[in-house]
């Protein structure tokens, strides 16, 4: 299966046009069991999401996930940080890229593959306001070159 493949949860939207995402890596996370239900219910946020590599491991902070309705006294904190589960190697790999001055981790798409909640994680470097306003423009101009050939 390929990244990204499952039952889409939650997607970060404005992720892909603050940053330019070099590329993506799936990661499992580590989860409560109040947390697991209220993600299946989707109700979570990735919006001001980011991830950082401490001590060998990646983490997830600003991730905020409601509390679960029927949770009462077992609920959890809605923004705790949460650890994300990768490989040695890709984790190594993660740490020599965020190096680099601008780049960081921001998580793009939350889904359910085989039962389990994973989060796809990009490798981005922050755009600029012309970036955004030139990404704006090609936009527009492919959706006027689309609606031109299907009135043709």
């Amino acid at each position: 299966m390929p990244k990204g493949d499952g039952q889409l949860i939650a997607q970060n939207r404005k992720a892909r046009h603050d940053y330019s995402v070099s590329e993506t890596i799936e990661a499992g996370m580590v989860l409560q069991g109040t947390e697991i239900k209220a993600i299946r219910a989707g109700r979570i946020n990735l919006k001001d999401g980011f991830a950082k590599v401490r001590n060998g491991e990646v983490y997830l902070h600003n991730v905020h996930i409601s509390p679960y309705e029927q949770g009462n006294l077992f609920n959890h904190e809605p923004l705790r940080t949460r650890k994300l589960l990768m490989h040695k190697k890709q984790i190594a790999r993660l740490i020599g890229e965020t190096k680099n001055p601008g780049v960081t981790l921001v998580p793009l798409k939350l889904y359910i593959k085989n039962g389990y909640a994973k989060v796809l994680i990009g490798v981005a470097k922050g755009k600029k306001n012309y970036d955004k306003r030139e990404d704006l423009k090609r936009k527009d101009i492919n959706r006027d070159v689309a609606r031109e050939m299907k009135d043709r």
